[in-house]
């Protein structure tokens, strides 16, 4: 027997939102390093405050995550001050007031500041970086006093400020977009759950208007035995004779008000079944239309004469158990072999549905709510129903049903019905 191949554990993804914020975290300590260096070199400003200055320009992006009204408040005056250090003999020959690493750290906090808060304060930052790179000239008029000097702070200013309203609309655009990329997945969840409400109402009724047929036979039998009891009971006195035709007159009320019921329970969409039933013996009529259709499937029925006592309710809960777990393995598991086990016991019916092969879906239906029908199925008749992966790789659904419904569920307690010989096809046997 081959060895099935282990998988390697897959390791843990990182999330999107943490890759962004590494990728932030890169960015500034990059900008922070060439801003401090160029600063100091090329401007001339003390290193002390290259290194105080532009920490205020380069962590204002990180801390615009929670606090992005502090962060407004740290950039503005680090972009108004970090100008002012300057040595007017060394910063002439560069970008002024805005050094290329400062214009990047300030089209990086536009862009932060805009995606994650909003359109309305990355306008704010932007109005208040621009005001504070204007009040620059004014506060170091010796700094413009040339011509081609004020030619050059002018340009500055205009390339800062376009490109940190372009990344301002290019930010809001992306935002946006992802507020309603969100919103449609958030509606996407909301009609997923709704959908498996609904499922989940259909099947309870479903199961419904099955246990209404059952008991209104029932009762049909009930008030046709006691109406007719006085003439096939000759010795009646007058006093059973009153009895009987009361409990026949309760059968018939009880018969109408189930048949509103059922009419509530039944949706416009949905006729009346007129086929009976299918019970235990229907199974193997149920098994040979699945092996029509290229399936492998192995059928064993043991203790054929208890399992035909099973009340009507309980009949019918077999055959959709067996139903559904088939349909389920052919649609989640195709190709693979089908073993299906029926046993009745003294006082329980035991089903067991084997495939060989595990199902695509982790869950094994496939996000349906088979496994949940079924599992209703079984509980509502004092029984269980348990579905998981079997020893040997494949699939086992396994139901416990009382014979008679009455029984409770913790009397119909047993363990798995798993057994080597479920492992191949196996031959019918005729109860």
């Amino acid at each position: 027997m081959a060895r099935r191949r282990e998988r390697s554990p897959r390791r843990p993804r990182i999330s999107r939102r943490t890759s962004a914020f590494i990728a932030l975290c890169a960015a500034v300590v990059a900008l922070f390093s060439v801003l401090v260096s160029l600063q100091s070199v090329l401007y001339g400003t003390p290193l002390p405050l290259s290194f105080i200055l532009g920490a205020a320009l380069c962590v204002s992006p990180l801390l615009s995550i929670s606090h992005p009204r502090w962060a407004i408040g740290l950039f503005t005056a680090g972009a108004l001050a970090l100008p002012l250090t300057v040595v007017p003999e060394l910063a002439i020959r560069s970008p002024w007031p805005w050094s290329v690493p400062a214009l990047l750290t300030f089209v990086l906090f536009v862009g932060v500041l805009t995606f994650l808060h909003g359109a309305r304060l990355g306008a704010f930052a932007l109005i208040l970086g621009a005001i504070a790179s204007l009040l620059a000239p004014l506060l170091r008029p010796d700094m413009v006093a040339l011509p081609e000097s004020s030619a050059s702070a002018t340009a500055d200013l205009i390339v800062t400020t376009a490109v940190a309203s372009a990344m301002f609309l290019i930010a809001a655009l992306i935002a946006g977009r992802a507020r309603v990329a969100a919103e449609l997945t958030r509606e996407k969840e909301h009609s997923a759950l709704e959908e498996a409400r609904r499922a989940l109402v259909e099947e309870r009724t479903k199961i419904a208007r099955e246990l209404h047929d059952v008991v209104a036979h029932s009762m049909s039998v009930i008030q046709v035995q006691a109406s007719t009891a006085k003439y096939r009971i000759p010795e009646l006195d007058d006093a059973a004779i009153a009895e009987f035709d009361d409990i026949a007159a309760t059968a018939r009320g009880s018969l109408t008000e189930m048949r509103r019921m059922l009419g509530v329970l039944r949706t416009e969409d949905q006729s009346a079944e007129l086929a009976p039933q299918q019970g235990i013996d229907d199974i193997p009529a149920l098994v040979d239309s699945i092996r029509r259709a290229g399936v492998e499937v192995g059928l064993l029925l043991e203790g054929g004469e208890t399992a035909a006592s099973a009340t009507p309710a309980v009949q019918i809960a077999a055959f959709r158990i067996v139903q559904e777990a088939l349909s389920n393995a052919v649609r989640h598991a195709p190709g693979a072999r089908i073993s299906v086990r029926v046993r009745a016991e003294a006082r329980t019916l035991r089903i067991l549905v084997h495939s060989a092969a595990p199902p695509r879906s982790p869950d094994g239906h496939g996000g349906g709510y088979g496994l949940r029908g079924m599992r209703e199925r079984a509980e509502i008749l004092g029984g269980s129903l348990s579905a998981g992966p079997a020893p040997d790789g494949g699939w086992n659904v396994d139901a416990v049903l009382p014979l008679d419904a009455g029984v409770a569920a913790d009397t119909i307690a047993a363990p798995s019905l798993r057994s080597p010989a479920l492992s191949t096809p196996l031959e019918k046997e005729n109860p």
